[in-house]
């Protein structure tokens, strides 16, 4: 099972945080363009899918699959989401999320105090801890083509 790259938005859309770990295929635009889109398709499929529901869409959507990968999506409460694109593989990936906000983005994001809310993360101590989380995740791993 493999991890590509993660996005982090917040309420507003802004690109909070962006890393890649497996990615092989570059999209030949700019990061924030890329990132534009992802938000927009986000923005676009929650739609679709709270009008669109049998039931109770408070779950709301969590993850689509195609054939080449995986998008997994997490809201907090707050507004904030993380994305994380996979290998169609992949499972267990919202508890991952999970912890990933609980224990890395609280930690060391929300409790720094030069941090200030609605600008991106720069925290080398951040990007520490959440590349050590995930590359311990049973998730992550080398793709095999």
């Amino acid at each position: 099972m493999t991890i590509f790259n993660m996005y982090i938005f917040d309420k507003f859309g802004t690109l909070m945080y962006y890393v890649e770990w497996n990615r092989t295929k570059k999209s030949g635009i700019t990061r924030e363009e890329e990132a534009k889109l992802t938000y927009g398709m986000l923005f676009s499929i929650k739609s679709f899918v709270s009008k669109i529901s049998p039931h109770d869409p408070r779950e709301g959507f969590l993850y689509y699959k195609t054939n080449r990968y995986a998008l997994h999506y997490l809201e907090t409460p707050s507004g904030l989401k993380f994305v994380l694109n996979t290998d169609t593989a992949a499972i267990n990936v919202k508890e991952l999320l999970q912890q990933l906000y609980a224990k890395i983005w609280v930690e060391y994001v929300v409790r720094d105090p030069l941090w200030t809310p609605g600008t991106p993360v720069t925290s080398e101590l951040f990007q520490n801890k959440l590349d050590e989380f995930v590359k311990q995740s049973p998730i992550f791993g080398i793709r095999n083509i």
